[in-house]
């Protein structure tokens, strides 16, 4: 009880859309689990200094860099944000790809087949989701997926995220769900959005 006293005094005190979206993401449930991962650096969890101080500095909305123009031609703020929706960041798709192997490794360790970025699923274009199962997961269809990842503090989620903790994966995810809606009737269509870096939220599963 007094956590949350204390929460809705800290909140109340936010006057600023980034502050509170900042706030309500940091207070999410496993927000925080990074924080507990052993530092195993050949499975890549041990962070340098520069990636731990990166991190700390977002959790507090402190300054990280100088402002200064992207080579996209947008313009980087101190706090850094733009580097996690930059469609020409460095390591963006990388860190896409690690996602999709880790669940598609998930599968695999249960015994089920997938293959990654499939094609033929769309009767009408050439869109391809991240994964498919390929044996039924349900009602003898099977279940194919998209990884989207979102950083709540960017210009288009941090609005909505400042009135909801985890309305950007919720919204990442109904967007998803719009892109595929041509997806052939054969298949079951999950989308798996997470908010990102050190703000960890998942959007809810579909009802599917």
């Amino acid at each position: 009880m007094l956590v949350v006293v204390n929460k809705a005094l800290v909140e109340a005190t936010l006057n600023f859309l980034y502050s509170r979206a900042l706030f309500l993401a940091v207070c999410c449930q496993h927000s925080g689990d990074w924080l507990f991962a052993l530092p195993i650096a050949s499975c890549g969890l041990k962070m340098n200094d520069e990636a731990l101080k990166v991190a700390v500095g977002l959790r507090l909305g402190l300054d990280l860099c100088v402002p200064h123009e992207c080579h996209c031609g947008s313009m980087v703020y101190a706090r850094g944000v733009h580097s996690f929706v930059c469609k020409r960041a460095p390591g963006m798709a990388a860190r896409h790809h690690a996602l999709n192997d880790l669940i598609a490794r998930g599968f695999a360790s249960t015994g089920f087949p997938v293959t990654k970025e499939p094609t033929g699923l769309f009767r009408s274009d050439e869109k391809r989701p991240d994964g498919l199962r390929l044996v039924p997961w349900q009602s003898g269809k099977a279940l194919c997926w998209d990884v989207t990842v979102t950083c709540p503090l960017a210009d288009s989620y941090f609005t909505g995220a400042a009135c909801e903790a985890g309305s950007a994966a919720e919204l990442a995810a109904s967007r998803t769900e719009e892109k595929y809606a041509a997806i052939d009737g054969r298949y079951i269509f999950e989308p798996i959005a997470i908010v990102f870096e050190r703000f960890q939220y998942f959007s809810s599963p579909a009802p599917n």
